[in-house]
């Protein structure tokens, strides 16, 4: 399971690293969507991967066999944070578009 999650981060780093040092400015704010992700996954996956494990301390559970809450805290705030920015990164793509007429990072339409 450990494996899995490492080359799911790894990938998405990669994509996310890729699109981000891409011209247009949709496929930057995909990429930062895309590298938050993997931080968030990063974060959970410190937290301890467990399966079949109780997720409440009952009689004669050890207090080692549960899944730290405080990554999974962490994680839930770090989503709802990167749903808001990528709004507000989106709402400053249309008005960067609508001023400049092109949607590359510089402002500079495509040359050939």
């Amino acid at each position: 399971m450990e494996l899995i999650l490492s080359i799911a981060i790894g990938v998405m780093t990669a994509c996310g690293v890729w699109l981000i040092l891409r011209p247009r400015t949709y496929q930057v704010i995909i990429g930062l969507s895309l590298l938050s992700y993997a931080v968030n996954l990063f974060i959970f996956g410190v937290g301890g991967v467990k399966t079949n494990v109780p997720p409440l301390l009952g009689n004669g559970t050890a207090t080692h066999a549960l899944a730290d809450p405080v990554p999974q805290a962490l994680v839930l705030t770090a989503i709802v944070i990167g749903f808001a920015t990528t709004a507000l990164f989106l709402v400053v793509l249309l008005a960067s578009r609508g001023l400049t007429g092109t949607d590359h990072v510089d402002g500079r339409s495509d040359r050939k």
